[in-house]
């Protein structure tokens, strides 16, 4: 049984569809990245799922069930305009958030405060924007819950609280937790997330684990050869989107799969040289948006 599994969700605003047919999957134990540039329908599938929004149509199940009061004690929200009470301590914000819960947990809270170099005991009105969102943090997960939505979770965290974060969250997902987060921060999601969904103009047109992403990408190669040798030479090898001459000596290509081929077809010659630049995840992304942009 997935944590998380909506059929066909859409959202409108008048005309305007912010969110179209999405068929989201997420598992139990896993961290799912949700990727897009701004006005994608990130916000808006997180606002979707823990019920701050409904749907224009389509449907949503929680761990099988549709959305009650009783499943909203198992979710920990982290929303991307985090809004606090001023005029309490960080202490005090806690305790108001876990009266409300039906299984507060004052012990974790206080723990992951601490790994976060997060001082409770000051007003939430003098904390910087980096230590309003540790708190934020700590509300989400201070109730232990089964399925964490993250809207941008470390934005303006320094790199050791972002560290420490992504750490405590594989141990969170080890000790039986879920996580579906959004970001704009790539190389975080290539680091914590085991499968990313990247969302364009409220459609997901890409789901997939990000080690099979970055293996089926395009990535290049170049080759530098002891003598010239034409890059017409490799345009038929397959996999080879693109083989282009960088100089007499060197052909770069474009290939998309195994290199198996390729390489093979590159040894027939004097070779003197191989350079391989792997794709990460922004490369993954730019290609897609880009691609989206092409077809506008």
């Amino acid at each position: 049984m997935n944590v998380i599994s909506t059929q066909r969700l859409c959202k409108s605003y008048g005309r305007t569809e912010a969110l179209r047919d999405l068929d989201l999957e997420v598992r139990p134990g896993e961290v799912y990245g949700l990727l897009g540039p701004n006005g994608a329908g990130k916000t808006t599938t997180l606002r979707l799922l823990v019920d701050v929004i409904r749907p224009t149509r389509g449907g949503i199940a929680l761990f099988g069930s549709p959305m009650s009061p009783r499943l909203r004690g198992r979710i920990g929200y982290l929303p991307g305009d985090l809004v606090l009470y001023d005029r309490l301590t960080g202490a005090e914000y806690l305790g108001f958030c876990g009266a409300l819960r039906d299984r507060p947990d004052p012990g974790e809270a206080t723990r992951l405060a601490k790994r976060l170099d997060l001082d409770l005991g000051r007003r939430t009105d003098e904390l910087s924007k980096g230590n309003r969102q540790k708190l934020g943090i700590v509300q989400a997960f201070a109730h232990r819950p089964d399925l964490a939505i993250l809207d941008e979770p470390t934005s303006g965290l320094d790199p050791l609280a972002q560290r420490e974060f992504h750490t405590y969250l594989r141990e969170y997902v080890d000790d039986g937790g879920t996580v579906l987060f959004s970001s704009h921060v790539l190389s975080e999601v290539e680091h914590v997330a085991d499968r990313v969904g990247i969302l364009l103009d409220g459609r997901l047109v890409v789901e997939d684990a990000v080690a099979s992403l970055k293996a089926n990408a395009v990535r290049e190669l170049t080759f530098a050869f002891a003598e010239e040798v034409a890059a017409a030479t490799f345009s038929g090898v397959p996999g080879v989107r693109e083989a282009v001459q960088v100089s007499g000596t060197e052909v770069r290509c474009r290939v998309s799969g195994a290199v198996g081929e390729l390489v093979r077809t590159a040894a027939r010659f004097p070779l003197v040289n191989v350079t391989s630049h792997e794709p990460d995840l922004e490369d993954i992304f730019v290609h897609y948006t880009e691609g989206l942009s092409d077809v506008r």
